[in-house]
């Protein structure tokens, strides 16, 4: 199918995308990457009107360490995550989960701002962000506004982003405990069918594709703290959770994957 008629601007710098998010308000849509818009307008699933181009701000594509967190604009690409020395001393979970997502076609247009803001719940980096306790920064006319990656994710591909908002920013803390992210799927550069990601020896973990968004398993984290093993606690993974049923697999094997892949992961993060 062959997408609406739309107008395309490219935009200069963040405040030029900003400004043209305000004039044009929910008839717009930023292009970033393109890989999840694009075929969306092709299915005519999404019809803007405005198509503003931020693929080529580099002042929003960076990777920082420092004060005991990790800054990353929010159009730094997977590939660059993957490959990042920043991020493989301060938060390797981040740079391993960058390099599982699709092929590396996708890896080098991919943005790690367009996949939050797209928010899918069966997408790998929300995951990993979240388990991290991540902050994301938005911008609009008004300024700059924190939220917390809890708070980010509002139901299926919807975020918290106001419709002149645009995110510049991802902010995680560096270091922490062990790590791990485990992920099921049918062929290696499918969606996941669940995944969890385990941050910090599990003080944050996060499960992929288990509902309407990105879900920390708080379940699984209040029984580690309270002494559970890893068994223990990965036994109430699926606590909280409302699993999509689809082709791939059922609500009642989606629950267990996620008690599976959480023990897994628990001990492969040590």
């Amino acid at each position: 199918m062959i997408p609406a008629p739309v107008e395309y601007t490219r935009a200069g710098s963040a405040e030029e995308a900003i400004s043209l998010l305000t004039e044009h308000g929910d008839e717009a849509k930023l292009l970033a990457g393109g890989h999840s818009l694009l075929p969306m307008m092709k299915l005519r699933l999404a019809t803007p009107a405005q198509l503003i181009d931020v693929g080529r701000l580099d002042e929003l594509r960076y990777i920082n360490a420092d004060n005991g967190e990790v800054a990353i604009g929010a159009l730094t690409r997977h590939t660059e995550l993957e490959h990042s020395d920043v991020l493989a001393d301060a938060c390797p979970l981040l740079k391993h989960v960058a390099s599982l997502v699709g092929d590396p076609s996708v890896r080098h247009r991919g943005t790690l701002g367009g996949t939050l803001a797209h928010a899918d719940p069966a997408s790998d980096l929300p995951a990993a962000v979240l388990a991290l306790g991540g902050t994301l920064v938005a911008q609009g006319p008004n300024g700059r506004r924190e939220i917390a990656a809890t708070d980010f994710f509002a139901s299926y591909f919807e975020s918290v982003l106001a419709a002149d908002e645009l995110l510049v920013e991802v902010r995680v803390p560096s270091g922490g405990g062990g790590w791990n992210y485990q992920k099921f799927n049918r062929r290696a550069q499918d969606w996941a069918i669940v995944g969890v990601a385990v941050a910090d020896g599990g003080k944050g973990i996060a499960l992929v594709n288990m509902g309407a968004t990105p879900l920390r398993a708080t379940a699984v984290e209040a029984a580690l703290a309270g002494g559970a093993s890893a068994a223990e606690a990965a036994a109430v993974a699926a606590e909280g959770t409302s699993p999509v049923e689809d082709g791939n697999a059922d609500a009642t094997y989606r629950k267990h994957l996620a008690r599976v892949l959480t023990e897994r992961a628990l001990n492969a993060a040590g």
